[in-house]
């Protein structure tokens, strides 16, 4: 696997912006989660305007329905539709490792093949690390779903 970090070759690239460009166009899991134990956060980026409402409703100890609404740019509704995707199913604590990775992603860091294999198409976000003003745009949703499941999130 190619250098997340380095952007990859020009094929690699043009797939990532496709799949970018498809969740944008075509959101996941857009809408609110109603309902009993349903908990939602609001959070805008000031510096772009983006806007976003992640509501998430856990069953077992797992998040069993993640959705969003809002708007924004490509890059934080592509990332809040690859998230919902993303941790679907999964408990928190997987979650709140996810998002670590993903973040950790976003500020440029080598991470081990077998993470960035489990991170799916969340890597098609890897290039924004080359535009940090941007990371904010990526990690908005993220940033929210932290606050639904209790732990915070830093860098808002």
């Amino acid at each position: 696997m190619p250098d997340i970090r380095a952007g990859g070759d020009d094929q690699l690239e043009e797939l990532y912006r496709e799949v970018i460009l498809d969740h944008y166009r075509r959101p996941r899991n857009r809408g609110c989660v109603d309902g009993d134990g349903a908990v939602a956060v609001e959070l805008q980026n000031p510096t772009c305007g983006d806007e976003i409402r992640v509501s998430a409703r856990m069953d077992e100890g797992r998040i069993a329905d993640l959705r969003f609404e809002g708007r924004g740019c490509s890059i934080s509704m592509a990332s809040a539709s690859l998230m919902t995707e993303a941790l679907r199913g999964r408990t928190p604590r997987e979650a709140i490792a996810m998002s670590a990775r993903f973040k950790a992603m976003l500020m440029g860091e080598t991470i081990p093949e077998a993470e960035v294999d489990e991170m799916g198409d969340l890597v098609a976000l890897s290039g924004v690390a080359r535009f940090p003003v941007r990371v904010k745009c990526a990690t908005l949703a993220w940033n929210a779903v932290l606050r639904t499941l209790g732990a915070g999130a830093d860098g808002d």
